[in-house]
């Protein structure tokens, strides 16, 4: 049976990291936690619980990562959010996978579905969006933006079925935060890029976005979680443009 290690960065996560890492317990032959200076007793909770935990000053979340990454003792990672959870499908998907030693190529790209407002959001959100977070270390890492960092393989990429869940908002005000938090760093991001935009793009780009999600993507059919979501998250990507546009130069 092939080995695997999960990694996985925290920071004050006590709130999540019992569920996630309940649902890898039974596929990881080691548990790696970077912690970047938690204060609500996430490092406790992991070493309780099995974790080789790691305090490592935040560099981003793509540095982060791959620290980890560099920490482990296997080859093949899978790596989770602490507001992330596998589900059992995907975990008996990849079981199957190490039991049979059948991994192969670069790694595996997993389809994400959100928990939001306490219902799965099946075409709003994610919508099953793929992300390759099962992955060979040889053959592939992190890439370093100051949000939405990725994993960069070189040779072939499979695809899983199972769903990984995302809890990524408590709730609206949480929502709220991570938005202000997320669109200051894009935005610092755009200018060290030299990224511009015209003011126009501000007022425009929140209904073109909205009718993407909501009509396009067929977010409707989520409820009142799909417009909520797709409210906001059009709000993300205007006020990214703001906020680029006023620290600009």
């Amino acid at each position: 049976m092939a080995g695997l290690t999960v990694v996985i960065i925290t920071l004050n996560e006590k709130d999540n990291i019992l569920r996630c890492l309940g649902s890898v317990k039974e596929l990881a032959s080691e548990i790696v936690v970077v912690d970047s200076g938690s204060s609500d007793g996430t490092a406790e909770i992991c070493k309780d619980h099995g974790c080789r935990v790691f305090t490592h000053k935040f560099e981003g979340y793509g540095a982060q990562k791959q620290f980890g990454i560099e920490m482990a003792s296997n080859d093949w990672i899978l790596s989770i959010d602490a507001d992330e959870m596998v589900s059992d499908t995907l975990r008996d998907e990849i079981r199957d996978l190490l039991k049979s030693d059948r991994l192969s190529g670069s790694g595996y790209r997993i389809p994400f579905v959100m928990q939001y407002m306490g219902r799965l959001l099946r075409h709003s959100a994610m919508g099953k969006e793929y992300h390759l977070r099962l992955f060979d270390r040889r053959k592939a890492r992190f890439t370093h933006p100051a949000v939405h960092e990725g994993v960069e393989a070189e040779g072939p990429v499979g695809k899983l079925k199972g769903i990984v869940i995302h809890y990524s908002y408590r709730d609206i005000s949480h929502h709220l935060d991570k938005i202000n938090i997320y669109t200051s760093h894009a935005a610092e991001e755009n200018i060290r890029n030299n990224k511009r935009f015209l003011k126009s793009w501000v007022p425009v780009k929140f209904p073109v976005t909205f009718f993407i999600y909501y009509i396009l993507r067929r977010g409707f059919l989520d409820g009142y979680p799909g417009f909520m979501w797709s409210l906001l998250a059009s709000f993300y990507v205007s006020l990214k443009i703001a906020k680029t546009i006023e620290k600009t130069p």
